[in-house]
């Protein structure tokens, strides 16, 4: 299968390659635009480029003449944004036009073909990149897309670090909303001695028009679908916020009944396996898309797919949708012209609202965009109170005005709106920090490490007078790393290497997060004799994440309302009551010891400021219950919130994989971390399935990949390591307990083959594999009250297994533990290793599920 844009093999002639791509333009039908033609030239003659041209003007072409001319050279190109979205949409583009072969992705979740000459990923995967291995990177040309994140407080310093460090690089930066460039185009200059070049315009291929309503949202979107301004992407700052419209939009019936036929039709064979997955696909039949950070992976991409076809209304979406991903929308409609920004309400930056309102208006099918601010709703309903009163003196008089909201909410009004729109970009600002995994990184290259931090530090775009303070804090962190034996100071004479990484750490060792230190430094205190160190491990590791507010406040919630109706059923007074409940907590394991330990660590680590240990039961919780995904968004009430769950189990599962040292992991923490990969492998694999896809169309969707994983050694043939392929199985037979205990016996016959069980009693299958399943476990009810999950009932003891004369079968015996401690029943499966190494998951029979003999 040929691709159009497939690197050239036979010749590294600039000319060649750019008349070749131009024909490629042509052939597409694309007329490219004075700013598009400069920008391409400039991208064959070899020179930096600053790209800096309104959205929709065709920055995505100038980036594939890049990879395309750096692939035909045999060079290797990165494409870096943002946001995961982004990549995950720009990979699987340049997997159309390169083709997957050529096409690499690495997102910190994800993997796939990590060494292809073109290369899809975050910017804090190239930051760590180019601090590892500097100017011996293998890395050649780097497109910055959404460049504008050099100034972001967080996330900043991933943007700036690949221009301090990649002198062998040419640098494509592109954005929309860049504001003054000069002082990039001489750093680049400087760095590398090669010209940069910027292009700019301000020429939008499709004209905005703007709009400022004093109505309700309804009568809004009624005028936008009677003078045809639709699809129109409905732009909310919380994520709440746009699920409630979504959900109230589905009153307004949006789409005809032929595009609804149409939406059903092309919704068949879709799966919705989540909790809120049905409310997903009732928003799509209905033409409304939902989009934010709180929805998993696969919903946002059927969304972007559907809303790039023209199948949809409205895009229900946060802010976060104005970040890049293609999702072409006539107009943009704010219902809001002010956001929380993590540190205070105020109005929209230049920068945010030119992104966001730079969505309207698409290219080839529309004259012109719409962008429309509504007033805020206090002044819209006082207006109307005020016209309802009319002339009238007494109505006038009795006239109660509604007050603005007390919290999240600054003053806007049409001036604020034209300002916006007339207001440039506000000049980019460095947020260069010192961490430790800059320094790790930095301190492992071959040679001298601390020269080279302190050369980075030096060249970093920061101010002067702030350099003194990141010296005197990368020296804490150096300290801190050495004390600790995570840095070695090397001996005279071992080839000019003044630093080495200790040996024992894992290759992949990582701490990303700020106080993965302080996790490793408690982790010593730790009894690894002690039955429940796997969990205090696990608690150690889930204390240094950042809080997931929504899913703690649903367990704090939870609890509540448990204790209120015990305290009820116990006579307890109201006011007793009220009082007890304001002084609960959401659940936090191990917290004495944390908080006893993180106060001795920071004692000690002036580095440490003001960041705070958080301990929390998330994944704990979810281990000790054995839980499912979608059982543990039922019982917290989080279907709006599948994405943040899946994102902090994920967090959780890198720490444990990636930061905890090899030698505090014993068996009982390896099949925590199976059990988590597990889980995170069953919830998403919409990113895997279509690259799989345009690689052999013949390809076969499997419902248990994932893209939210790492590719880790034992995920590529997982009977091959007989320990980790114990664990694996062990995890698969709690899956199965757990659906047995809750009596999902009918889940059971549909993931499971139980044929085999009822050889003994039946001539045949029966037709009702579940009934058989039930009448058979009211024995096992009948003295015993439930089945327990906990981690004593999953100790290893209770397992056995042997392998068949011809190594092709394992059979494995569980028993099954009961609170009454009978344990007097086991179950008895029949592992089949050639089919679990094709499938990459465990395959087994069901042969026995009875009183042991």
């Amino acid at each position: 299968m040929s691709f159009p844009l497939e690197p050239a093999t036979d010749t590294k002639d600039p000319d060649i390659l750019l008349e070749r791509f131009l024909d490629y333009a042509a052939e597409k039908g694309i007329e490219l635009y004075p700013a598009q033609e400069e920008a391409i030239l400039e991208i064959f003659a070899g020179k930096h480029l600053i790209l800096n041209t309104p959205t929709g003007s065709g920055k995505s072409l100038v980036a594939a003449a890049m990879h395309y001319y750096s692939a035909s050279l045999g060079r290797r190109s990165v494409y870096t944004c943002p946001i995961k979205a982004l990549v995950n949409e720009k990979f699987l583009s340049l997997c159309r036009d390169f083709g997957p072969d050529n096409v690499g992705m690495m997102t910190g979740d994800a993997s796939v073909n990590r060494d292809a000459p073109i290369l899809c990923c975050t910017a804090e995967i190239l930051s760590n990149i180019a601090l590892r291995d500097g100017e011996k990177a293998k890395v050649h040309d780097v497109i910055m897309d959404e460049f504008h994140y050099y100034s972001d407080h967080e996330r900043g310093v991933a943007w700036q670090v690949p221009l301090l460090t990649l002198p062998q690089a040419k640098f494509l930066l592109i954005s929309a909303t860049l504001g003054e460039t000069a002082f990039f185009a001489r750093g680049l200059e400087d760095l590398t001695g090669v010209e940069c070049v910027t292009v700019s315009s301000k020429e939008r291929p499709v004209p905005l028009e703007f709009d400022y309503l004093e109505i309700p949202m309804v009568e809004a979107l009624e005028k936008l679908k009677e003078s045809n301004k639709l699809p129109c992407y409905i732009v909310h700052f919380t994520q709440k916020a746009a699920s409630d419209t979504a959900q109230n939009l589905l009153s307004f019936n949006a789409c005809s009944k032929e595009e609804k036929a149409i939406l059903k039709e092309e919704l068949k064979g879709v799966e919705f396996t989540s909790p809120f997955g049905k409310e997903i696909k009732k928003y799509l039949l209905s033409g409304i898309g939902l989009h934010h950070a709180g929805l998993l992976p696969k919903y946002r991409v059927l969304v972007e797919k559907f809303a790039q076809r023209g199948l949809l209304k409205f895009i229900c979406g946060t802010d976060t949708l104005g970040v890049g991903v293609n999702v072409p929308i006539r107009t943009v409609l704010f219902t809001q012209l002010c956001k929380y920004g993590g540190r205070k309400t105020s109005i929209l930056s230049a920068r945010d609202f030119h992104q966001i309102s730079g969505r309207a208006g698409r290219k080839g099918y529309d004259d012109r965009g719409y962008v429309i601010a509504l007033a805020p709703e206090h002044v819209i309903e006082n207006k109307r109170a005020e016209i309802r009163a009319g002339n009238d003196a007494k109505k006038k008089k009795k006239l109660v005005k509604k007050k603005p909201p007390a919290k999240g909410y600054v003053q806007w009004d049409e001036e604020t709106y034209t300002k916006l729109q007339n207001a440039p970009s506000e000049p980019l600002e460095s947020r260069f920090q010192v961490s430790h995994g800059m320094l790790l990184n930095v301190l492992s290259r071959e040679g001298d490490g601390c020269r080279a931090m302190r050369n980075l530090i030096n060249d970093s775009h920061n101010l002067p007078g702030s350099k003194p303070a990141l010296r005197k804090k990368a020296f804490q962190l150096f300290r801190a790393l050495v004390e600790r034996e995570i840095i070695e100071i090397a001996p005279p004479g071992n080839g000019g290497q003044k630093l080495t990484v200790n040996v024992e750490l894992q290759d992949d060792f990582s701490l990303n997060q700020t106080l993965s230190l302080y996790c490793i430094d408690t982790l010593q205190l730790l009894d690894e004799k002690d039955p429940e160190y796997a969990l205090k491990l696990l608690s150690l590791a889930e204390s240094i994440l950042e809080n997931p507010d929504t899913i703690l406040r649903k367990q704090l919630d939870k609890l509540k309302t448990e204790k209120m109706a015990e305290m009820k059923a116990d006579g307890i007074e109201y006011d007793e009551r009220i009082e007890k409940l304001e002084a609960m907590e959401y659940p936090k394991p191990e917290a004495d010891f944390i908080y006893e330990t993180f106060n001795d660590f920071a004692s000690k680590h002036p580095w440490v400021g003001s960041e705070n240990i958080k301990p929390k039961s998330i994944a704990r919780e979810m281990f000790e219950r054995y839980s499912s995904f979608s059982d543990y968004i039922k019982l917290y009430g989080l279907e709006r919130a599948e994405g943040l769950v899946l994102r902090h189990i994920t967090n959780v599962y890198r720490v444990l994989e990636n930061t905890i040292p090899e030698g505090f992991r014993d068996d009982q923490v390896d099949e925590m971390i199976i059990y988590f990969e597990h889980l995170l492998r069953n919830v998403d694999s919409s990113l895997i399935d279509e690259w799989e896809l345009l690689r052999n169309p013949d390809y076969q969707v499997d419902s248990q990949g994932a893209d939210s994983l790492p590719d880790t050694e034992r995920a590529k043939d997982i009977t091959r390591d007989k320990a980790n392929f114990t664990r694996l199985i062990r995890n698969e037979i709690f899956s199965f307990l757990s659906l047995l205990a809750a009596g999902r016996y009918k889940d059971l016959e549909d993931n499971y083959d139980l044929s085999p069980l009822f050889t003994d009693t039946h001539d045949e299958t029966p037709k009702w594999m579940d009934v058989e399943l039930e009448n058979r476990m009211e024995s096992f009810y009948e003295s015993r009250s439930w089945i327990r999950l906990d981690p004593a009932a999953r100790n290893k003891e209770h397992t056995h297994s042997s392998v068949s004369d011809d190594r092709l079968t394992w059979t494995v015996e569980q028993m099954i533990i009961d609170p009454e401690e009978m344990n007097d029943w086991a179950l008895k499966v029949s592992v089949d290793i050639p089919a679990s190494s094709q499938e990459g998951k465990v395959i087994f029979s069901l042969l026995s599920l009875a009183p042991v003999a």
